[in-house]
């Protein structure tokens, strides 16, 4: 199974922390180069300092992703720098509602389908046509298991996933016949700061990490292993997929 990356370019959304920087600097380890986005530039700083460290190639790049231009400048900065994108990992996400779906507002849910949704969708606008031009490509689209199992505290999140779930599917029938493979992660509860208002709770994470059939929640580099596989030859056919990171949580019963 080759998943050497070797002479591609992978941009990641919300590569600062978490989740985004562990498969940033597992890719960079596989041979890619990366171009790194999140909102500061501090961030993405840091990590392509990493990569560097490692004797990688990366750029980071500050974008907001729920915003029109700022994907326009993120990719033109890309291309200018790297001359085209092979893989493009959407793991940048929000969810500023904790709580009832009904009792978030109007401004919070539409924040978190400018992010979620609309950046993924207006992303892929800029970045197919030069995939289509090469000939093929991988886009991963990190979801959640919240897309496929909802829970009782975070439910505009959970739609947003599912959305993209289903935009996923969508897109890997559209782009198939252009050798452009789209698939998607589904994460479980994963210790990143994005998380933490779920696993600070001792409570909580307990409770989650006894339903989890290995009985311990995730790490940033539990996801790295499976986006890795969707970004390599090592998945040639593979498309359209939802592949759950989650310890085998989802195989029990209701989230809570």
């Amino acid at each position: 199974m080759d998943t050497n990356l070797t002479g591609k370019v992978a941009l990641v959304t919300g590569g600062s922390r978490g989740i985004g920087r562990a498969i940033a600097l597992g890719f960079a380890r596989a041979g890619a180069q990366i171009v790194i986005a999140s909102r500061k530039q501090a961030g993405v700083d840091a990590v392509a300092a990493e990569i560097r460290d490692l004797g990688g190639t990366a750029l980071g790049i500050a974008a907001h992703v729920g915003e029109e231009s700022a994907i326009t400048s993120l990719v033109e900065k890309a291309l200018a720098a790297c001359g085209h994108i092979d893989v493009l990992v959407h793991n940048a996400a929000t969810t500023p509602h904790f709580g009832p779906l009904l009792d978030a507002t109007a401004a919070q849910w539409d924040k978190i389908m400018q992010v979620n949704l609309r950046g993924v969708f207006l992303l892929c606008q800029q970045v197919v046509p030069g995939m289509r031009q090469r000939g093929g490509g991988s886009i991963i689209n990190i979801a959640s298991i919240e897309g496929l199992r909802p829970s009782k505290v975070l439910g505009v999140y959970s739609v947003s996933k599912a959305a993209l779930i289903l935009l996923t599917q969508a897109l890997a029938q559209e782009l198939g016949p252009s050798g452009i493979r789209v698939n998607a992660l589904a994460p479980g509860l994963i210790r990143t700061d994005f998380s933490a208002a779920l696993w600070h709770s001792p409570e909580l994470a307990d409770a989650v990490a006894a339903r989890t059939p290995l009985k311990r929640l995730g790490e940033p580099e539990d996801v790295v292993g499976a986006a890795l596989f969707l970004a390599s030859s090592a998945s040639a056919y593979v498309n359209g997929a939802v592949i759950t990171v989650d310890g085998g949580l989802t195989a029990g019963g209701p989230l809570g």
